[in-house]
């Protein structure tokens, strides 16, 4: 049976994402909210979707239509900036509705704990979106851990430079307090990968915490990790940049690359595929990340 979708942050960068995958799953999308009115991108999918530019008469709309008993709204999907995830999920459970929210769920672990009670208290699942663990390189590579050596640590290089141009400093994504900065904004999927092909935490250090590059090691129970993460062009790799690319992407293994550039296009769609057949990634799901990541933003 078709279910009904909000969707909150549809102007931004990875909304198209969801509104795809609520179209491919044979949902509708019956409302959207956004501060910027540029949402265009909303006719290539749910054209007759209601749109909103202020949450308080969002907030209203999900009301009303839950009071009218049909076209109540059963999913919130929240794309919206990172500080605001866990009041826009609190909305979605406000309205009787299941929340399923982009990277990270929360900025803090603590804030984890107050969310799962609201799941408990309300009877609403709250979802987010890990969508490497479903990636095919990814569970391969888990496969392949699982099945090896007994007790063997491996040395493990992640480098992931994404440039961004002035205007990233100057939007939220720059504020730390917003974002999280680079560990959360762009690297939080990598930790949870990372942690859930090769176990438990045992230690961390950071050697270098800026707004624009953060570096260090990672130790879990099956590796030890050196890790750049930067939105920095001049951190790109010389073959990168004579091949005019903006963004690297490395893990490597052993010496040996673990290619994974392909595979992503699907991802949200077949994240949305599992949830709805309840086996999405429930929000405790995302601590370990979520700690890692508010460990680096906190190293002085």
């Amino acid at each position: 049976m078709s279910k009904n979708f909000a969707l909150i942050g549809a102007a931004g960068y990875i909304a198209p994402r969801h509104m795809r995958a609520i179209k491919d799953t044979g949902n509708e999308l019956v409302c959207a909210l956004d501060p910027y009115d540029g949402v265009g991108i909303l006719d290539s999918f749910f054209p007759h979707a209601d749109f909103f530019t202020e949450p308080e008469r969002f907030d209203r709309h999900l009301d009303k239509l839950r009071r009218q008993g049909q076209g109540m709204v059963d999913y919130v999907s929240i794309c919206s900036p990172n500080y605001l995830h866990d009041a826009h999920i609190r909305m979605a459970v406000r309205n009787q509705a299941h929340a399923i929210c982009e990277k990270p769920v929360v900025l803090n672990p603590w804030n984890l704990d107050s969310l799962c009670e609201l799941e408990q208290e309300s009877g609403r699942e709250i979802y987010t979106i890990l969508q490497l663990r479903l990636h095919p390189s990814i569970r391969k590579l888990k496969q392949q851990i699982e099945q090896g050596p007994a007790g063997k640590v491996y040395d493990i290089d992640l480098q992931y430079i994404t440039s961004r141009g002035r205007w990233y400093f100057f939007s939220w994504k720059g504020d730390m307090q917003k974002s999280g900065g680079v560990a959360t904004n762009i690297g939080i999927h990598f930790f949870d990968m990372l942690g859930w092909v090769f176990g438990d935490l045992k230690a961390l250090e950071v050697e270098e915490s800026r707004p624009e590059r953060a570096k260090g090691r990672i130790e879990f129970d099956k590796a030890r990790v050196n890790w750049l993460l930067s939105v920095n062009e001049k951190d790109l790799p010389s073959a990168a940049i004579a091949q005019g690319k903006r963004t690297y992407r490395s893990i490597r293994i052993e010496e040996e690359e673990v290619e994974f550039s392909d595979g992503f296009t699907d991802l949200h769609t077949l994240s949305y595929q599992e949830i709805l057949a309840g086996r999405g990634f429930r929000v405790e799901t995302a601590r370990p990340s979520v700690e890692i990541a508010q460990r680096i933003r906190s190293f002085k």
